[in-house]
């Protein structure tokens, strides 16, 4: 470490490096072509199905859950307004998955 050009130490240092690019590149390769077979259409089609799904899902809960607490705020029903709700929109939104799921893909 004296800086007087100790060749051999950064020869070997460079060689390591070297060899390690050389094995990041042939395993970013092999990453890539992994990726590329797997990664199609039907892929992006099922990511968006279950996106749809979970949207359904949580927009039955939300929005059953704020309906009933409305109807709870002005009716003074509370708690029941917000449990007919919730049910029902748990109830509409499996409805909606079940028949999004069945439905024929192109």
């Amino acid at each position: 470490m004296t800086g007087n050009g100790s060749d051999p130490e950064l020869g070997s240092e460079d060689s390591r490096l070297v060899s390690l690019e050389e094995r990041l590149d042939r395993a970013e390769a092999a990453e890539a072509r992994r990726t590329a077979v797997s990664a199609g259409p039907e892929s992006d089609a099922n990511y968006r199905l279950g996106n749809r799904v979970l949207a359904e899902l949580l927009g039955g809960l939300i929005g059953g859950a704020l309906f009933g607490w409305l109807i709870d705020r002005i009716a003074g029903t509370s708690p029941w307004g917000l449990l007919g709700m919730l049910f029902m929109g748990i109830v509409v939104a499996f409805r909606n998955i079940i028949r999004l799921s069945s439905a024929p893909r192109k």
